[in-house]
């Protein structure tokens, strides 16, 4: 939540000055203008603004960038529906968390968060080609579903990446919570904590495109994938120091294709991949690395003139203790 987005609201709401909202809420002009940058908000005066502006509990993010409360309910019942439509239509086996636990507005906020990220401008205005009831059984609504998730570019893209999230979300599922529920890992107290938090991003970036649409979609995609790489290998690290097996190359949640990483996931729900260790998935990537060593160190110590006897190797310390 930003509280700068907060005091947009309420400066709307009131149609007054920082300082005459600041004697409003009984505090300086200069904690305003604090909070206006994003400074920190304490919870009690959270709830003081929701309740002074009429939000109910709404994300203020969401209706800043959706263009008041009307407009923010009717992208949080299209989010909701195209989120059920997309869960139940899930083939893993494994229940997507984000898309079927979401009481608090999360997902809505996020699918706009990274909409905006890909360069999308978010309309004041909800589009009124898909301001329709979904649950409707009228004549002409097999026209308006066809516009919903072929013709109309925000809730085809919604709707795209809430289906690949079920895959992406089932993969996880499968091979990473329990290495991330291990506790004696630590990795939720690490850059790998974000792993499954920013699923939904990953998902998205399986099934978009750069475009007039989406002008930034290249920039959002390059730091997930980033981001994903660097989580990954703490992960795959932490594993392998632990002795934690892996039942398949968790890299491959970042290089394959969302269709692939949901039969993935779902011959590990049947149980068709109960054989298949650590060892099997990536001893060779190890064994690549130790023959690479053995070529380039010969090499570097002959050109340094540096002797065997000099680089004075003790075996003892190559051991696991």
């Amino acid at each position: 939540m930003s509280s700068g987005n907060l005091i947009k609201l309420a400066l709307q709401h009131f149609g007054c000055t920082q300082k005459e909202l600041a004697t409003k809420l009984e505090v300086s002009p200069a904690q305003i203008s604090k909070w206006k940058a994003d400074e920190h908000m304490s919870f009690d005066m959270e709830e003081k603004l929701d309740l002074l502006i009429g939000l109910d509990k709404r994300n203020p993010d969401v209706v800043a960038w959706t263009g008041g409360v009307e407009q923010a309910d009717k992208w949080g019942k299209l989010v909701s529906y195209l989120a059920y439509s997309a869960s139940q239509e899930g083939e893993t086996g494994y229940i997507t968390v984000p898309l079927e636990d979401d009481y608090d507005g999360l997902l809505c906020w996020n699918i706009l968060n990274i909409l905006q990220e890909a360069g999308v401008n978010i309309p004041k205005e909800f589009p009124s080609e898909i301001d329709f009831d979904y649950e409707s059984d009228d004549d002409d609504s097999s026209e308006k579903f066809d516009c919903l998730y072929e013709e109309n570019p925000f809730s085809k893209i919604i709707s795209s990446s809430f289906r690949a999230l079920t895959d992406v979300y089932g993969f996880y599922a499968a091979y990473f919570s329990d290495i991330m529920d291990n506790d004696d890992l630590e990795l939720m107290e690490s850059k790998a904590g974000n792993i499954e938090s920013d699923l939904l991003g990953l998902a998205f970036c399986k099934v978009g495109e750069k475009s007039e649409f989406m002008p930034k979609f290249d920039d959002f995609k390059y730091r997930t994938l980033k981001d994903y790489q660097e989580w990954i290998e703490i992960v795959k690290n932490k594993a392998f120091l632990n002795n934690v097996p892996l039942k398949a190359e968790l890299i491959n949640m970042v290089l394959d294709g969302h269709d692939r990483l949901g039969h993935e996931a779902e011959a590990e729900y049947l149980g068709l991949t109960s054989k298949r260790l650590h060892p099997d998935v990536y001893m060779n990537e190890i064994l690549q690395s130790h023959r690479i060593i053995q070529q380039v160190l010969p090499a570097i110590c002959k050109k340094l003139d540096i002797t065997e006897k000099e680089l004075d190797i003790d075996l003892s310390k190559l051991y696991l203790k």
